[in-house]
């Protein structure tokens, strides 16, 4: 494998539970251990914080090579992330959560699909999903069927699955492709978890004709109370509607 550079980007909204625990000095140390396949940026997009996460993050910045800050505007994960992905430079961009439920270190298993020459690699948890609630399950299974029924992409086991890499000319297409079309986000109140975003990246992967492997990784379930199992149902049922009327109006063409 020839050596490249990675970009991890990691949203962040009032994260401060997480970062105390460490969770940016693992990444560190984890990304330092792979200097022979790649060097890396990870960047860290503030995603409006009002816990103290973004100081901490700056300070962390200031005293490590490679981390980044974005300071963005409260607009969401999806807004977040899209920022983030937008300003990587990596010959491949990596996003994953600052809980790390899926730990970076499972990034070894996309190691090889790289080599592959895939565009998209995405994780895909277990139907199990260790550890979590009956209602994450269920709302998981239902929103598996919807998007099948209205948008398809039937090949795909698990596309909420918060780790997901993209080669640069996929990532800098598709997600231009998605700010575009969100007319670049707009600020939001309280946290948001948008199902409809990863389908939407997906879709687009799948129609401008990039190669996507899906790989199983480790995940457990990290309690949050940004999940709210009738008002995220009802939010991603809503998406699946916008992604179906922009298919037929040929919003992504």
């Amino acid at each position: 494998m020839n050596k490249f550079l990675l970009s991890v980007v990691i949203p962040s909204y009032n994260e401060m539970a997480n970062l105390r625990k460490g969770t940016l000095e693992k990444l560190k140390n984890y990304l330092d251990k792979q200097k022979d396949k790649c060097s890396y940026e990870v960047i860290i997009v503030d995603d409006g914080s009002n816990d103290g996460s973004r100081e901490f993050v700056e300070k962390f910045v200031k005293e490590n090579n490679g981390f980044k800050l974005v300071k963005n505007s409260h607009t969401g994960k999806a807004g977040a992330v899209t920022a983030g992905v937008l300003s990587s430079k990596g010959d491949y961009v990596l996003f994953t959560d600052m809980d790390q439920a899926t730990p970076i270190e499972e990034l070894d298993k996309f190691f090889p699909a790289i080599e592959e020459g895939y565009d998209i690699v995405i994780g895909s948890r277990s139907s199990r999903r260790k550890g979590s609630p009956l209602t994450r399950i269920i709302m998981s299974k239902g929103i598996i069927v919807l998007r099948t029924i209205l948008v398809g992409l039937p090949k795909v086991k698990d596309t909420q699955c918060g780790f997901k890499m993209f080669s640069k000319s996929a990532a800098k297409k598709i997600f231009s492709k998605v700010k575009d079309i969100h007319q670049g986000y707009s600020q939001i109140k309280g946290s948001s978890v948008t199902a409809g975003f990863d389908i939407e990246l997906l879709y687009l992967g799948e129609k401008f004709g990039y190669k996507t492997r899906e790989i199983p990784v480790d995940w457990l379930y990290v309690e949050t109370r940004r999940v709210s199992p009738i008002k995220d149902s009802i939010e991603g049922v809503l998406d699946l509607v916008k992604i179906k009327l922009n298919i037929i109006n040929g919003t992504y063409k």
